[in-house]
Formats: structure tokens, sequence, C-alpha cells
């Protein structure tokens, strides 16, 4: 008897022995007063065992027979030894005329000792993050490609930045791809408006964490690789990078992604805007703002943590491409196909020789630094996805260790990423 029908036959008990009545017990078996009356009946005439259900123990009318079991296994065994079991079930079906689940399938072959194809890892444990204190303490950002302005369009990526105190939509625009130039321009934004966050929670995306082996011989002293143009201006700005291992891990702004995937489209359809230029616009001059007015929350404490730039810190020298080069003989800095021109400095004939770091900005002009003192600057070029590559050297051997950031002119994507971003973001 299972507890319910012991239950049962307690308090029925209890009714023949004029402890209580069956109306009363009808209502703490939870059954109707005419189910209770055949129940009394059934235990009076059968004793205990009228209460215990009349199908428990007889075989299921649907349940698969002896012959097509053993059938089964045997195949499995033999002719189907390295099929998995939605595999086997589908050509139990299609080659032996036997239909039958896939679930049955599995439960016989597990109970005959047949173990499955693949043995699959039990699914993670997560658990959920509690949110930053304060405002400034942790950002989350990320790009999320999508087919924005809908089907018949080629798809494109909306960057975009949450504080995780508050929930807030910090910055977000449209880009044709996922690039170093994207959260460079994120990074800009924040800090113009708001300051310096303490951290930044992201993904592994090559633009921000080296992905490669590759270490220079002053990396193996330093004892870490070079970062990433994004990394390296996060470190100069003293901002701690989190790199997340699983989508879950960064899941307020995957949920971000999934309210603007919603909305966002909805909102776009609504005002027939089909285009990266115009989406921006819309997002700098209504979306952020409606998006922050509804989904925002306050901090669990009021002061905020973002930090004021330095006096000292050339923002826009910080956030920027950067490029290590020599001075040639003729006083020029050569970048895939850009020469930059040196003039004589002061109390200093020329340059000849000298290592230089070159910096293009995020609107395309270009410095060049000696010692940090400004001897150089151009106008604006095409912005181009640096890449890790070896210099070009007259020697045929080549250490694979002297890998550096390179500006490549010749690179397809490159020229592709310059037309498409060329008016998108000002």
């Amino acid at each position: 008897m299972s507890q319910k029908e012991r239950q049962r036959y307690h308090l029925l008990q209890m009714v023949l022995d004029c402890k209580t009545t069956l109306k009363e017990a009808s209502r703490l078996m939870g059954v109707s007063y005419r189910h209770s009356k055949r129940l009394k009946k059934r235990l009076i005439s059968e004793g205990a065992k009228g209460l215990i259900h009349g199908n428990r123990g007889r075989p299921s009318p649907k349940a698969l027979n002896r012959e097509h079991a053993e059938r089964i296994i045997e195949l499995s065994q033999n002719k189907y030894t390295n099929f998995n079991d939605t595999h086997f079930t589908e050509k139990l079906k299609e080659i032996e005329s036997i239909t039958v689940g896939r679930d049955t399938v599995r439960r016989l072959r597990r109970t005959n000792g047949i173990k499955p194809k693949r043995r699959r890892r039990p699914k993670r444990h997560f658990k959920r993050r509690p949110r930053s204190l304060q405002e400034g303490m942790m950002v989350l950002w990320d790009g999320s490609p999508h087919r924005w302005f809908g089907k018949e369009k080629p798809p494109c990526c909306l960057m975009a930045a949450i504080d995780d105190a508050r929930g807030r939509l910090l910055e977000a625009f449209f880009l044709p791809y996922e690039c170093s130039f994207g959260y460079l321009k994120l990074l800009d934004s924040i800090v113009n408006t708001y300051g310096i966050p303490v951290s930044i929670y992201q993904d592994r995306h090559s633009t921000l964490h080296r992905n490669d082996d590759n270490w220079t011989l002053e990396e193996q002293l330093a004892g870490e690789q070079e970062p990433t143009q994004v990394g390296g201006a996060l470190k100069s700005l003293g901002i701690t990078p989190i790199f997340a291992l699983t989508p879950q891990a960064k899941g307020r702004v995957e949920r971000l992604f999934g309210v603007l995937q919603d909305r966002l489209i909805a909102e776009m359809e609504l005002r027939e805007i089909q285009e990266i230029s115009g989406a921006n616009t819309f997002l700098k001059e209504l979306f952020i703002k409606d998006y922050n007015h509804r989904f925002a929350i306050k901090p669990e404490t009021a002061q905020p943590a973002w930090r004021k730039v330095p006096r000292n810190v050339d923002i826009e020298r910080t956030i920027s491409f950067r490029y290590q080069a020599v001075v040639g003989n003729d006083n020029t800095v050569r970048l895939g196909g850009i020469v930059i021109d040196i003039p004589e400095g002061p109390g200093q004939r020329g340059y000849a020789k000298a290592k230089v770091e070159v910096r293009q900005l995020l609107d395309g002009s270009w410095r060049v630094y000696y010692k940090n003192t400004l001897i150089a600057q151009t106008d604006p070029t095409p912005l181009k996805e640096p890449i890790r590559a070896k210099p070009r050297r007259k020697s045929k051997v080549r250490a694979a260790s002297e890998e550096q950031w390179v500006y490549m002119a010749s690179a397809a994507r490159g020229d592709i990423f310059t037309k498409q971003l060329r008016g998108h973001i000002d």
C-alpha cells in the first residue's frame, strides 16, 4: 500500500470504530462523500486490499512486448553497435519496422548494460551574481551581431555598455561588425560622459583578449603578454578587465540585448529606420533615455564609484590605436603605406633610427611621440583594424617572437571596414 492508501485505511477504520464521521473522513481524504462510501464498502468486503487500485501490478496495454524488447536488445548489441540512441531509434523504424520511442530504447539499452555512445557532462551550476553596490564599480559591454533592420537587410553589430549596479544603458551604437574601434569608442564615450569605471566585465573576444600563444622576449621577461589595443587602453586608465568564461557569467548584458532585439527593432520598424546612421541618431537622441527611464534602478549605495580623469592624462592619446615604429633615415615613419614626415625638433637635428610610438586617434588622425613628446601629427586617414604580424625586415630570418601590432593598408577587411564605418559614428 502507498502512504496515501494507508492514510485512507486509517481514516475509514476510524469511521468504522465510530471515532469520526464519514463526511469528515471524506474531506480529509480529498474525495467526494459518494466515493468515500464506495471505499468504506470495499474495506468492509475486501479488507485493506480493497483500497489498492485494481490496475496495480498489471502490465500496461501499451507496454512493449517481450519479443520486441529482446529484438531491440539483440540488434543494439550486434548490427547497430555504433549507433546512438536517437539514430538507432530511427533505423528501427526505417529498416526493422519497429516503431518505438527514443526514451524506451534508451531505457532498454541502459538496463541491459549498453552504455551511451558519448558521455555527456552534467550541466554546470551557475549562481546568480549580486549587483555591484555603486554605480561605476563595474561596467559590462559586448557586441551583438544580428539582423537589426530585418531579414532583407544584411546583419550588423550593436555595441552596448551597461552599468552593473543600476542596469543603466551607458552607450549604444551600430557598426558593421564587432571590432576594436567599437570598444574604444564605447570606452571614450563612457569616460568622457561619466568618468573612469573601476572594472569592466567582458568576454574573450580577440579584440579584448589575446588568444594567441605567441610570446615576445619582452613578454616572457615581463611574465605577461602585451594586451590588445582595447586592453592597453584599459590598462593605461587603471581599469580592471574581468573576462567571462561563459555567456551566463555576463548574463545582464546578454539580457540587455534580448530586450533590445525586442524593443529596439520594433521601434525602428515603427519609424522606418533601415540604415546604421539613422539608427545611431535615434539611439543617441531618444531610445537610450527612454530605456533608462523604464529599466534603470537605484543602486544600493548612492555614492558613485566613477573616477575623474586626471589632468595629466591625454584621453585622446590613451584611447586610440597604438603602434611601435622606427624612424627612417629620411625622418619619416611608414605604416602600411602611410608616410608621416617628422619635422626637425628643437635642439635635435633629426630622429633617424629613433624608436617612436605612433598613435591613430579615433577620428583617424595620426600622432607620433618620442619619449612622451609629440613630434609630429597628420590629418585623418582611413581607420583599419590592427593585427599582430611580423615587422618587415630585409633579413630572411624572422623570429616568431617578433610579432607586433601592424597597420595593414593591404588588408581587404580593413578597406571594407573603412568604407562601412565612414559616416556611421561622429
